[in-house]
């Protein structure tokens, strides 16, 4: 099972959070605060999107540690991903993630 797909699906090898964070790279943590900023329409500091992974041991990014639904569900539910979920099919909080990057179904199915 590959440990740097997301509960939800999401690779994140793919992240600029998790990129930004094992790179160190200070300039790309910083755009990517500003973009995330934008699009959440709320303040985002650098400092709180450095994650190496959300299923890894380490430091989350405050989304990813703290406000993700989709995590806490998955830890209530005792599944490694949505894709042990039996309940995956049809769920709302997942197909918010499913709209925007429809290659989440694909990592998920090799979860299982």
């Amino acid at each position: 099972m590959k440990r740097l797909i997301g509960y939800c699906g999401l690779d994140c090898e793919k992240c600029d959070a998790y990129i930004a964070t094992i790179n160190n790279d200070q300039e790309l943590c910083e755009k990517t605060a500003k973009l995330w900023s934008q699009l959440n329409q709320t303040e985002i500091t650098p400092e709180q999107i450095r994650c190496e992974g959300c299923r890894m041991d380490g430091i989350k990014s405050a989304w990813c540690g703290s406000f993700c639904e989709i995590r806490k569900c998955a830890e209530n539910k005792n599944v490694e991903t949505c894709g042990g979920c039996p309940e995956m099919d049809g769920c709302p909080i997942l197909d918010m993630i499913v709209s925007n990057n429809p290659e989440v179904l694909e990592n998920l199915k090799g979860q299982e």
